[in-house]
C-alpha cells in the first residue's frame, strides 16, 4: 500500500532528511519520501503491517522533530 500524508510544522529540510532516513530503517518499509517543500510524507509498505509501520514512523519522527505532526 502506498499512501501520502500531510505534514504540519516541519521546520527544516535537514530534519526532513533525517526523518526520511529513520523511517526507511523501519522493518517492512518498502519506500519512504519526506518533502520539506511540499510538506508531504509518502510511505509504501505491505498492507498487513501498514498501520503498525505508520505508528512506528510517527514515533520515530517525533524524536527528530517534536513539533512536526503527521496528519492521518
Amino acid at each position: 500500500m502506498k499512501k501520502t500524508f500531510k505534514l504540519q510544522d516541519l521546520d527544516c529540510a535537514n530534519c526532513a532528511a533525517k526523518m526520511e532516513q529513520a523511517v526507511r530503517k523501519i522493518e517492512g518499509v518498502e519506500s519512504a519520501q519526506i518533502s520539506f517543500l511540499s510538506q508531504k510524507f509518502t510511505l509504501c509498505a505491505p498492507d498487513d503491517a501498514f498501520d503498525a509501520i505508520v505508528a512506528e514512523a510517527i514515533r520515530v519522527c517525533k524524536k527528530i522533530e517534536p513539533d512536526c505532526v503527521i496528519v492521518l
